[in-house]
């Protein structure tokens, strides 16, 4: 009885949420692409004011326990920048393209209400970018944050609300879940329209279980290949910028590093020039369960945690001014936590010769841990990259780039702004994009007649295939 009246009560207090959503959503229906262009650029300008973004990333940094102030201020800098860049100039109202030849129209749609799950690892930049491409398509948007970061969710949303209302809209265009509760997202994701999910796979498993169309996204283990054509020194300053920043709260940081044999010692020395520290097998056994103390489920006390915490968790005497750990590893699966995804600044290192059994090395680490999200290359060679590329089943490969800041986008490469990476059918999404706003709309086609295309069967079937009936 307790049960049913929580889910009864969630059901209706969603069920408010959702009216509020909707009827202001109605409101935009129709807007022009001037209109929703002009409150997706003011919400992404006023995200970006040094002053809101610093006491934003303090607060995120408070509730979450993890990460570090800086990263998110620059997180939130890049994203509310990049996400407008994307979006600026690109059409998301009206007729979207039309093919003269096949006399078809694409008109583009709003989807209603978005049910968008914010995680704790990116609550600060999350909600910015999702409440921007919600605007740009003329949708609602009810944000429902982690248990542990709700007032930095207020606290963002009840910004975005002002500045919509300032534009004399109304406000309910976003809106804060500020009764946070297992039973309260589970409604949300099955009143909602669309559901953004964002977060674990506890998480987009409830998103996909709900009935209602849904991205999500998958986890991640990424690593990458490094061979002997780059300077090792380079290779390091990338891969040590993308392990450290926010504490390796990114399911895109360097979980892994397979380094070409001939230059693997040349590796090691510049990494620990960069602040990494190679564990010894004591250190390593002490450093294995202090992550995983039942054998398998991380703990969260490392979690996107500095490596000074971590080193104390793990009783382990860390030198100063080390900002990472090193675990030399051989194995993959079970046995080998340390190839799977680790939330941590902790960095599993492996050797190969040959270039083949490199690219087999990234396909059975991503089969464990990190189907289908990113990989890296570190090379000179364009060919192998390609090669990589064609081998892998990731959506991503980033070649010669910090990865956790490059596959979501960055000023440096052509890849689309977003904090939501989907990784296709290898882990369990249905898309293998970068999501962003062009997934938040429907499509009307239009069919005008055409003279018959139909051609004869010996123009469309080849002879050989013809005469083998």
């Amino acid at each position: 009885m307790i049960e049913e009246n929580k889910k009864d009560e969630a059901k209706a207090y969603v069920a408010t949420l959702i009216e509020r959503a909707r009827k202001a959503q109605s409101s935009i229906e129709f807007a022009s692409q001037k209109e929703v262009d002009a409150l997706a650029e003011a919400i992404c300008w006023n995200a970006l004011q040094p002053e809101f973004a610093r006491e934003l990333a303090e607060l995120a940094v408070q509730e979450s326990r993890m990460g570090d102030v800086e990263s998110k201020y620059a997180k939130m800098m890049t994203k509310s920048r990049g996400g407008w860049f994307d979006m600026k100039g690109q059409k998301s109202v009206g007729i979207l393209e039309e093919d003269h030849v096949n006399n078809l129209v694409c008109i583009a749609k709003p989807v209603g209400v978005i049910g968008a799950l914010v995680p704790c690892t990116n609550c600060e930049a999350t909600p910015v970018l999702k409440a921007a491409w919600t605007l740009k398509t003329r949708n609602a948007v009810i944000m429902a944050p982690h248990p542990r970061t709700q007032k930095t969710n207020e606290k963002v949303v009840n910004m975005m609300r002002g500045v919509i209302e300032s534009y004399g809209y109304n406000p309910d265009l976003i809106i804060n879940m500020s009764k946070v509760s297992l039973e309260n997202s589970q409604q949300l994701m099955a009143q909602c329209d669309l559901i953004l999910a964002t977060g674990g796979p506890g998480m987009v498993a409830a998103a996909y279980s709900s009935g209602t169309p849904a991205y999500g996204v998958g986890a991640g283990n990424a690593v990458t290949i490094v061979d002997d054509t780059q300077d090792m020194k380079v290779v390091a300053e990338k891969i040590r910028r993308s392990k450290t920043f926010d504490q390796a709260t990114s399911c895109s940081s360097e979980n892994g590093a397979v380094v070409e044999s001939k230059v693997y010692d040349e590796f090691i020395k510049a990494m620990e020039a960069e602040g990494g520290y190679l564990l010894n097998s004591e250190e390593k056994e002490k450093l294995q369960k202090a992550m995983w103390p039942d054998g398998h489920t991380l703990n969260r006390e490392v979690v996107a945690q500095s490596a000074d915490k971590i080193a104390k968790v793990a009783d382990i005497d860390l030198p100063e001014g080390k900002k990472f750990f090193m675990v030399e590893e051989v194995g993959v699966g079970e046995r080998f936590p340390f190839s799977g995804e680790k939330l941590s600044v902790v960095i599993t290192l492996y050797k190969w010769d040959s270039f083949a059994d490199a690219v087999d090395l990234v396909n059975r680490i991503t089969q464990f841990s990190g189907a289908g999200h990113s990989c890296g290359i570190h090379t000179a060679n364009r060919e192998r990259a390609i090669e990589l590329a064609s081998k892998v089943r990731v959506s991503r490969v980033m070649v010669n780039q910090p990865q956790s800041l490059s596959n979501s986008g960055a000023w440096t490469n052509g890849m689309p702004v977003t904090l939501t990476l989907g990784c296709g059918t290898w882990g369990g999404n249905i898309s293998s994009e970068n999501v962003t706003w062009k997934h938040l709309i429907n499509k009307t086609w239009v069919s005008f007649p055409i003279e018959s295309k139909q051609p004869k069967d010996e123009d469309l079937f080849s002879q050989e295939v013809r005469e083998r009936r």
